[in-house]
C-alpha cells in the first residue's frame, strides 16, 4: 500500500504512528505505576501496544517507496535514518505492555503454594524504571522523526512573508 486515494500512503500512515505511539507509552506508564490502572485497562494495553507495534513498519515502508519518488535531499535522508530506528523502541513497548497485562492479571488471581508475585514491590520498581525509560524514549524518538519530516516537507515549501493580504485579496 503505497498509495491511497492519490496521496502517498506515508503521508495518512505517519498520523497513526504519532498518536498510538505517545498513547500508547503514556497507557503503559500508568499501568505500569498504578497496578488498578493496568487491571481497568486490561487486554486493552498490549492490544494498543500491538496495533502501534504494526503500524510502524507499515509507515516506513510506505516512508521509503516515498522517498524513492522525491527528489534527493540531505532533509530526506536524515528523516528516512531516523524513521529506521522507531521499530525497536515500539517493540520495547509492545513487550513491556504485555508483560505488565500479564503480571496485573496474574496478581488479580488467587496464589497457592506460596509462588512469587509478581505485584511485589521491588519488581513493580523495575517493570516502571524501565516502562518509563522505554516510554519517554519511544516518544522522544516520535518527536525527533516527525521533526525531521516535517523540515524535509517544508524546509523551501513556503514564504516566510505573506504573499496575500489577510483579507484574502
Amino acid at each position: 500500500m503505497n498509495l491511497v486515494n492519490g496521496l502517498p500512503a506515508h503521508v495518512l500512515l505517519v498520523h497513526v504512528v504519532v498518536v498510538l505511539i505517545p498513547l500508547t507509552a503514556l497507557a503503559l506508564v500508568s499501568a505500569a505505576l498504578w497496578p488498578r490502572a493496568a487491571r481497568r485497562l486490561g487486554p486493552l494495553l498490549p492490544l494498543l501496544a500491538l496495533v502501534a507495534l504494526v503500524s510502524v513498519p507499515l509507515t516506513t515502508h510506505a516512508g521509503e517507496w516515498l522517498e524513492r519518488h522525491v527528489a534527493d535531499d540531505a532533509l530526506v535522508r536524515r528523516h528516512t535514518e531516523l524513521g529506521d530506528g522507531l521499530l525497536p523502541w515500539a517493540l520495547g513497548l509492545f513487550v513491556l505492555a504485555a508483560l505488565v497485562w500479564w503480571a496485573a492479571r496474574s496478581s488479580a488471581q488467587p496464589r497457592q503454594g506460596g509462588a512469587a508475585r509478581w505485584s511485589a514491590l521491588p519488581v513493580r520498581i523495575v517493570v516502571g524504571v524501565l516502562s518509563l525509560g522505554v516510554a519517554v524514549g519511544a516518544v522522544v524518538d516520535v518527536y525527533r522523526i516527525g521533526d525531521s519530516g516535517a523540515k524535509a516537507a517544508w524546509h523551501d515549501a513556503y514564504s516566510k512573508t505573506a504573499t496575500r493580504s489577510q483579507g484574502g485579496s
